[in-house]
């Protein structure tokens, strides 16, 4: 009897740790499959938190950066384009990797971010990153911008979006540069004449593509319509 009764204690204590192990899995599981619904609705939410924080704090050193108009100058003069390029060539020779570059909206798109400078993969958990190789608003070249679209505040996600008449906004400390939609184009990754210098100052955007794909990257050009002073 004593036997038996250890032994049903064992079985009892047995099935207790299987539903305790079947309720932590299939909590598991829930969480997984939420995960994976909110990345496909939206983004990855975990790194959006995380996103989250970074843009606070590269907003605040933005700020800092835009209530500087710089070395005498008064906020609201005008520009010439010399010394828009001056200006832009003096802040681009400064920028450190991680920076806070600028502020990039999306009036139709009702979105805006802080731009980092660099593309490496760290850099572009903050933000949409510069292209350190390109040049800056002002400067009369090509600008170029990457950003994930379902990881990290996904901020390029909707840019296949874009279209005719669409505007994209870039604030720099010393100017606001507003770019008109161009055309939309799908490359192989290995096509990085994109962000080549053309005969006129543009924007240009690039992600991977699709979504969830790194398989190819989708760009957006667009050409440099108005420039106002900070």
């Amino acid at each position: 009897m004593l036997l038996a009764g250890g032994t049903r204690k064992r079985r009892t204590g047995l099935r207790s740790v299987v539903r305790f192990v079947a309720a932590v899995m299939t909590m598991s599981g829930v969480l997984l499959l939420t995960d994976a619904g909110v990345t496909l609705a939206w983004q990855e939410p975990i790194s959006a938190v995380l996103a989250l924080q970074d843009q606070a704090e590269l907003g605040d050193e933005l700020d800092q950066k835009l209530d500087a108009p710089g070395e005498g100058r008064k906020q609201g003069d005008e520009l010439a384009d010399d010394e828009l390029e001056k200006l832009a060539e003096r802040y681009r020779e400064e920028l450190a990797t991680g920076e806070a570059w600028g502020r990039i909206e999306f009036p139709t798109l009702d979105k805006d971010y802080v731009a980092v400078e660099g593309t490496d993969q760290g850099t572009l958990q903050s933000g949409p990153g510069h292209y350190p190789e390109t040049r800056l608003p002002g400067e009369g070249a090509t600008t170029a911008i990457a950003g994930h679209r379902t990881t990290y505040l996904a901020p390029f996600r909707y840019i296949d979006q874009l279209g005719e008449g669409d505007e994209i906004v870039i604030e720099m400390p010393w100017a606001r540069f507003t770019y008109e939609f161009e055309e939309q184009l799908i490359v192989e990754p290995s096509q990085t004449d994109v962000t080549d210098t053309v005969g006129h100052e543009r924007l240009v955007l690039t992600a991977c593509h699709p979504l969830y794909s790194a398989a190819q990257r989708i760009v957006v050009f667009a050409k440099l319509e108005d420039v106002k002073p900070a």
